[in-house]
């Protein structure tokens, strides 16, 4: 076999993806250990990857860089067994489904910048009839305050 031909059989090792993938190799680590990529050791206990891991990366740097979370990457990913490749079909369906949901969050930013002109004035965004934070004036009932901003430090729940 001539040395510039590719051995597409050859397992990658965690550099080579790494390096052909665009990301560190502590970064394949932990998409491996959250399940999002699989790999195994070799008998020199080293750690090794078929070439439709770098598909997969691929997939989750996309989908990172449009703002959606790991934890909704691995649920869409679950569906496809980690031993297959991921086929256009799968990438279809991965992003009809990622899609919508920036869909509504491209709705929700626009409220949300077109409302900010209307609040800017306040500062804390505590006014009692606050647009952004106390829509409808639900909140008048519990006093003045930004109470809602503390309500959703870690959440995405909005009221």
């Amino acid at each position: 076999m001539s040395p510039q031909m590719l051995d597409v059989k050859r397992p990658l090792t965690v550099g080579e993806v790494a390096r052909r993938s665009g990301v560190a190799v502590s970064t394949i680590h932990f998409y491996e250990g959250k399940g999002l990529i699989a790999g195994w050791r070799n008998a020199g206990n080293q750690r090794r990857y078929t070439r439709d891991t770098l598909r997969r990366v691929a997939i989750i740097k996309v989908a990172q860089r449009a703002g959606i979370s790991l934890s909704e990457i691995a649920t869409a990913l679950k569906d496809i067994p980690l031993d297959r490749v991921v086929t256009a079909q799968d990438w279809k369906l991965l992003s009809s489904k990622w899609r919508e949901m920036l869909n509504e969050r491209i709705v929700r930013l626009t409220q949300l910048r077109d409302q900010m002109d209307s609040c800017i004035g306040c500062g804390c965004l505590s006014m009692t009839d606050c647009p952004l934070r106390n829509p409808a004036d639900k909140l008048e009932a519990t006093g003045t305050g930004a109470v809602l901003l503390e309500l959703e430090v870690g959440s995405s729940s909005s009221t």
